[in-house]
Order: C-alpha cells, then structure tokens, then sequence
C-alpha cells in the first residue's frame, strides 16, 4: 500500500470514530478512559499535537470542537453526565 492511500484509510477510519463517538454521547468520557485509557479530550490532545507537527496553529478549544463537532462548553452542558463515585473510584485505581 502506498504512503497516500495508508494515510487515506487512517482518515477516513479517525472520521468513523468521531461519527460513532458522536453517536455515543450517552458514553462518557470517563467510561472511556476506564475501559479503554483515553477519552475524546486525548483524542482532541493527539488532534492537536498533530496540527503542531504539520506547523498548523491550532489550540485545545479548536481541537476539541474538531473532536466534539461542537464547542467543549456546549457538549458538556448538553451531555456530560456527573461521574459517579464507582466510577471515579475505577478512574483513580487505574492512576
């Protein structure tokens, strides 16, 4: 496979992930990270240091509408859910 189509597939893959995601906002970040040790803001941390590499200004609230499909502040009011403290408790023994 040539460099071109690899770096195609990979894209089009991330825009599947952002689409399901996107899908899933009854999943919460910190479910994410407990079951799978990244969340959609490492994802929008990984979008950005990317953007770095390439030379392309970008700042974590442009990564995370990137990721999100909506500014942070308004995904959280919408669909962010307190974490409760199973889950918490899960989040710190991972740490």
């Amino acid at each position: 496979m040539d460099k071109q189509t690899q770096t195609e597939l990979e894209a089009a893959a991330f825009r599947r992930l952002l689409q399901h995601l996107d899908s899933r906002k009854d999943v919460q970040n910190i479910e994410l990270m407990n079951l799978a040790g990244f969340c959609r803001n490492c994802l929008s941390k990984w979008y950005m240091a990317a953007a770095e590499d390439k030379g392309v200004e970008m700042d974590y609230d442009q990564a995370r509408e990137a990721v999100y499909g909506m500014p942070y502040s308004e995904w959280k009011d919408k669909y962010q859910q307190p974490a409760t403290p199973e889950q918490l408790a899960a989040f710190e023994k991972k740490q």
